[in-house]
C-alpha cells in the first residue's frame, strides 16, 4: 500500500524491532478493516494510516504509532482488547482501549462552560496523556477529510473540534495541531468568512513581501557602499 510506504519512510528515528511491530500492527489493522470504505470511497485502513503518518511526523514513540493504526479495531471490528493485548502488549491495547472510549463521548456542549468542562472530563479520562494524542491525530486527520461528509454533520463536527479539541490541543503545547485544527473547524463552520479573511491574508501576505524586499535591498545596498561590504542580510516572515 503506497500510503503504508510513505509513513514507512518516516520511521527512520526509530529501530528495526519497534517498525516491525508497527508493520504487525499494520497488518492486523488492514485485516481487521478489510472490506470497510470510508465516505471517500477509500479502504477504510487509509485512515488509521495516515492518523499514524501525522504522528510519525512529531516523532511519537513505536506504541503510540502502533495504537494509531489500531485506534478503531475495538470500536469497529471483532477484535478484543485482549486479542490487541496478546499480539502486542498491555501497553498498546489500553491505548488503543482508551482512544476507543474517548471516540463513544457524546458532545452535546451548548456554551463554552460545558466546552470546558467537557475537556477536563476529556483530559481526567486519560490513563496516559498519549491517548489524547492519538485522538488528536485522529480528529486532524477526519477534519482534513471532512468533506465527504454531509453539511449538517460537517458542522457539528467543526463545532465540536473548535469548542474542545482544538482547545486540548493549545493546551498540551501542540500548536500545530491547534493552528490547523483551528482553521479547518472555522473553514468548515464559517466559509463565507473563511474565504474572505484567506484573501485579506493573502492581499496582505503579498504587499509585505514587496516591503520586506525593498527593506532587504536597502540595507544591502546601505552595507555595501559603507565599511560592511562582506555582511549578510537575512530576513523572513512572520
Amino acid at each position: 500500500m503506497r500510503q503504508y510506504k510513505k509513513l514507512r519512510k518516516k520511521l527512520d528515528y526509530l529501530d528495526e524491532t519497534q517498525i516491525e511491530q508497527i508493520h504487525r500492527a499494520y497488518e492486523v489493522s488492514s485485516s481487521a478493516h478489510r472490506g470497510q470504505r470510508r465516505r471517500t470511497g477509500e479502504a477504510y485502513v487509509t485512515h488509521p494510516v495516515a492518523v499514524a503518518l501525522i504522528l510519525a511526523e512529531i516523532k511519537m514513540d513505536y506504541q503510540t504509532i502502533m495504537a494509531a493504526l489500531l485506534h478503531d479495531v475495538i470500536e469497529d471490528t471483532d477484535v478484543t482488547k485482549a486479542d490487541l493485548a496478546e499480539q502486542f502488549g498491555q501497553p498498546v491495547a489500553e491505548l488503543v482501549d482508551g482512544v476507543s472510549k474517548l471516540t463513544q463521548i457524546e458532545f452535546v456542549s451548548k456554551a463554552q462552560a460545558q466546552a470546558e468542562n467537557f475537556r477536563k472530563m476529556v483530559l481526567a479520562m486519560a490513563k496516559d496523556i498519549r491517548v489524547i494524542v492519538v485522538k488528536l491525530a485522529d480528529r486532524l486527520h477526519n477534519m482534513r477529510t471532512l468533506g465527504s461528509l454531509p453539511v449538517l454533520k460537517r458542522r457539528r463536527i467543526a463545532k465540536e473540534t473548535l469548542e474542545i479539541f482544538a482547545p486540548i490541543a493549545k493546551r498540551l503545547g501542540m500548536r500545530t495541531f491547534s493552528n490547523e485544527l483551528e482553521e479547518l473547524g472555522f473553514s468548515a463552520l464559517h466559509p463565507r468568512r473563511y474565504h474572505i479573511l484567506q484573501h485579506a491574508v493573502e492581499r496582505a501576505r503579498g504587499n509585505r513581501k514587496k516591503v520586506l524586499t525593498l527593506i532587504d535591498q536597502t540595507l544591502r545596498d546601505g552595507l555595501s557602499s559603507g565599511r560592511l561590504p562582506s555582511c549578510v542580510v537575512m530576513g523572513r516572515e512572520k
